[in-house]
């Protein structure tokens, strides 16, 4: 069954930290979670309860009093190797009439390969089990063996399905468009393509994809006050980025990027920071964060977090608030630095707290706001 979950007294747990907009209060909800990805919030009887992926391929339910819930069962077989296995998990926009819960993972194929799989299951009545699991997605041709799997969900006003993609570390199929590796996928909630796609029609393309030339996506969330899409990804050696990606455009790489290769030495195919033909990113950090996870602020609870953007770091091992002024980025803080914890996933919670992953073999769930008063 893998690490068992433990659920911690909040009086046990509460710790503070400084930050530029007051003291920041952080609580540890649960621990012992192995490697947890992704989480969603469920409406249940009006309480507020949480859906929490493990990558070995283990989905549990913590409850408003604080039980940790034993794996749901009927979930997908996982290809829980190097960085895959059970990954991102997102809520139909319906929920409340369809229950639909969709999980993105690790698939292998024949060949012992893998790629990114999204499917969907109705939550069952008794909160334990995904009924009727159907695969509505499949990377192809499936080429990882191991590795930038992505990937995050996120559906946007009308209903759609964005699913952000890697390149499973072959860098020169991100700009293939027969190919589904390094792409930003957009579907109808059952997995179709929505006709008016920027490739659909169009010979030797995959009619699924909206952008391409991405690396390893591992944020992607819609802006509430426009209603666009963000997304982020991985770059190598430096050029983490933030994307607003647009219909049918190429966001560079490998030919484009701000990294070198983990060796030190050039990207083989890249030909600058900046190429012709290619979209620059709307935000860059030279020094990789390793982003992971992505939340726009609007909640009414903490007002100096009202148009801020927060996003997790492994590497820098923070929470990185980044302030807004409509889609212009003006500063950015690190926050947490002293937890010193990798942190997988940042969701805003309907409570107006934030919380956070933390990406260990007995990771937590983080509940995080500003002190008030």
């Amino acid at each position: 069954m893998g690490v068992s979950a433990t659920v911690l007294a909040s009086e046990e747990k509460l710790r503070h930290y400084t930050s530029e907009q007051g003291r920041i209060s952080v609580e540890e909800v649960a621990t012992g979670l192995e490697n947890p990805w992704g989480l969603a919030f469920i409406p249940v009887d009006g309480e507020l309860r949480l859906l929490v992926t493990e990558r070995p391929g283990r989905l549990r339910l913590l409850q408003a009093d604080g039980e940790l819930s034993e794996p749901l069962q009927g979930l997908p077989k996982v290809f829980a190797q190097g960085q895959g296995g059970l990954l991102d998990v997102q809520l139909s926009p319906t929920f409340a009439q369809d229950r639909l819960v969709y999980l993105s993972y690790a698939e292998q194929g024949s060949d012992g390969k893998a790629g990114t799989a999204v499917g969907r299951g109705r939550l069952s009545d008794d909160l334990r089990s995904l009924e009727n699991f159907q695969v509505i997605f499949r990377q192809e041709p499936k080429l990882s063996t191991g590795l930038h799997f992505g990937s995050r969900l996120a559906f946007d006003a009308d209903g759609l399905l964005f699913i952000a993609l890697g390149e499973n570390n072959e860098r020169a199929t991100a700009q293939d468009l027969d190919k589904l590796q390094g792409k930003l996928v957009r579907l109808q909630a059952d997995g179709k393509v929505p006709q008016d796609n920027p490739f659909v029609g169009r010979a030797g393309a995959r009619e699924e994809i909206w952008s391409y030339g991405h690396r390893n996506q591992q944020g992607a969330a819609v802006n509430p006050w426009t209603g666009a899409l963000w997304t982020h990804e991985h770059g190598p050696r430096g050029g983490d980025e933030i994307n607003i990606p647009k219909a049918g455009l190429n966001y560079g790489w490998p030919k484009a990027t701000h990294g070198v290769n983990y060796s030190f030495l050039p990207i083989p195919e890249a030909q600058g920071k900046e190429v012709a033909g290619t979209e620059s990113p709307h935000h860059v950090w030279e020094k990789s964060p390793a982003i992971s996870g992505m939340a726009f602020y609007q909640a009414d609870r903490f007002a100096p977090w009202q148009h801020n953007l927060f996003i997790g770091a492994l590497a820098d091992r923070s929470l990185i608030r980044l302030q807004l002024d409509g889609d212009r980025i003006v500063h950015e803080e690190r926050l947490l630095k002293d937890l010193k914890v990798r942190i997988r996933d940042v969701r805003q919670g309907p409570d107006g707290y934030l919380y956070l992953l933390t990406d260990e073999a007995k990771g937590k769930v983080l509940r995080v706001g500003l002190e008030e008063g």
